[in-house]
């Protein structure tokens, strides 16, 4: 591989300096006349080349001077060290420092670190682990702005020693926008906040979500020398969405440095603005709901008692429009057809949310997709969400479905229209899929009627992230009900307008933003031998006996 000429001069001046800082040309002199009085005998023969090298190499003078010359740290060897491999020895050097990351020098990074936490209060009296004993861990996920990051898991502890480090793109995946600098009055306009998910591992491998939170990282852009300090209080889930679980330290900081920082009052101004422009959509929505609502019961008094959701509640605890929780997900090469995305929702971990205390209410807790997905599991309105998500992504007609199973359980599930007019629903947590064909009750006796394969008995309304529908024919069982969304007779309809004044993304609103999905860190095929070897000891173990 041949350098320009620029680069190459550029590359031995590189060099040069770096040997004279190192003083190598005084250590080789010194090496030189040791050589001469061991190595020559009194008739004066001629010290070649080669022995000089092998006292320099014999000395230990090469090594130090390759060691100081690193130009590139390997992309490669970056990914390396983000998931490494369980090692096989024991090593004994400490691992190199990487000192220069590939980052491209004409975008903007925002360079987030997690320096320690403190006030876990419930692990307490949480003993120190041994070395190689298995124990509970943390690990925080993070998503902005169609970036994931995993920290490395820390022993959970009254302080959990988290020292990761996260270099976010400001300006990732926009078009046109690439050949410029984003100044510190752009980023101020960008208002996707860094959505940090705190979740526990038990040494039976079992995950718990313990804390979601939305952090402002545009205080950044009014700190001095792009840097700054923030202690972030984590709040519980659920039901104890209230309580305190424990603090971050957290340092934020600008890459490269910004020219000109904004003023707090200019920033603090933004976010208030931001705030009371939010609040006044959600309130405007609000009022038209309640209207929405007045109505639908206008239709048939006995609309009450009919499985009609606007509005659910979050891991947080915040009331946000049931639209908001769907959106469009592109899978890309991860799954090639919707059969394969039903099944991929369905291996995805089935739990109810947590209650404190007995009763018979169903609790309400729909998580964001970053919580589903880090914690591998959830309840069937997260399961259909994401399910509805995919299907939207693949350019079909999806809608959730809320209703009840057999013996009045509620249960939510998905439904698709065909292009003929077929509704297909799709039980996303077993993946299964079943033909909807309505019965007609106004058909006389003797007429065959299809027998459902379904197991829904009742449906209250469906939904997307642009479109609303209360189910407002005269029976809302599912064998019965036809699907004509055309027709407002049978289906009540909520307003575009209004439902993408408060679930549009991009707009400023509460609503979190979708993070990607990200392909499997299991090598399929080393983990299909391993099973493979360990089924057939098993086997031969048992035929043994």
């Amino acid at each position: 591989m041949s350098l320009p000429p620029e680069k190459a001069s550029e590359l031995k001046q590189i060099i040069h300096q770096q040997l004279v800082k190192m003083d190598v040309h005084g250590r080789i002199r010194e090496v030189l006349a040791e050589t001469i009085r061991e190595e020559l005998a009194p008739e004066h023969q001629q010290l070649s080349t080669e022995d000089l090298i092998k006292a320099l190499r014999q000395r230990g003078i090469i090594d130090d001077v390759m060691k100081e010359l690193k130009f590139v740290t390997d992309v490669n060897e970056k990914e390396r060290t983000s998931a490494p491999k369980p090692s096989t020895h024991f090593v004994d050097r400490e691992p190199p420092v990487l000192k220069k990351t590939n980052i491209d020098p004409t975008r903007r990074y925002l360079y987030l670190q997690v320096l320690g936490g403190k006030a876990f209060l419930e692990h307490l009296q949480e003993p120190e682990p041994l070395p190689g004993q298995i124990c509970s861990t943390f690990a925080l996920c993070l998503h902005f702005r169609n970036q994931r990051f995993r920290s490395k898991p820390v022993p959970c502890a009254c302080e959990p020693d988290f020292h990761d480090g996260f270099l976010l793109e400001v300006h990732k995946d926009s078009l046109g926008d690439g050949s410029k600098m984003v100044d510190a009055t752009t980023m101020l306009s960008i208002c996707d906040p860094v959505h940090m998910v705190l979740i526990k591992t038990d040494t039976f491998g079992e995950t718990t979500l313990v804390a979601s939170y939305f952090l402002e990282w545009r205080s950044v852009l009014a700190a001095e020398n792009g840097i700054t300090n923030v202690a972030v209080e984590l709040l519980g889930v659920g039901t104890e969405s209230k309580v305190s679980v424990g603090v971050l330290n957290i340092r934020l900081e600008m890459y490269p440095q910004l020219n000109k920082t904004l003023s707090p009052e200019v920033t603090n101004t933004q976010f208030a603005l931001e705030r009371q422009k939010t609040a006044e959509k959600e309130r405007l929505f609000l009022v038209y709901a309640k209207q929405w609502w007045r109505e639908y019961l206008q239709i048939r008094p006995t609309h009450n008692v009919r499985l009609v959701k606007i509005f659910a509640q979050d891991e947080n605890g915040v009331n946000r429009p049931v639209c908001s929780y769907i959106r469009p997900l592109r899978a890309g090469r991860l799954l090639d057809t919707p059969r394969q995305a039903a099944r991929f929702v369905s291996v995805l971990g089935y739990e109810r949310a947590p209650v404190i205390g007995g009763g018979v209410g169903k609790p309400e807790q729909w998580c964001t997709l970053l919580a589903f997905l880090c914690r591998n599991k959830g309840d069937c309105e997260d399961h259909a969400n994401l399910l509805c998500s995919l299907l939207l992504g693949f350019g079909l007609e999806a809608f959730v479905c809320v209703g009840t199973k057999a013996k009045g359980v509620p249960h939510t599930w998905v439904m698709t229209c065909g292009t003929d007019g077929t509704i297909t629903f799709w039980e996303s947590l077993t993946g299964h899929r079943y033909i909807h064909r309505p019965i007609n009750p106004d058909d006389p006796p003797l007429v065959e009627q299809p027998k459902p394969l379904y197991p829904y008995r009742t449906i209250g309304c469906i939904f997307n992230h642009q479109k609303f529908f209360g189910n407002c024919q005269p029976s809302d069982a599912v064998e019965v009900c036809v699907f004509d969304l055309h027709d407002e007779s049978k289906w009540k309809p909520m307003s575009g307008e209004a439902i993408k004044s408060v679930c549009s993304p991009g707009t400023t609103s509460s609503v979190p933003p979708f993070p990607p999905l990200c392909a499997s860190t299991v090598d399929a095929a080393v983990t299909s031998n391993e099973i493979e070897l360990q089924l057939r000891i098993l086997i031969s173990e048992h035929r043994k006996h």
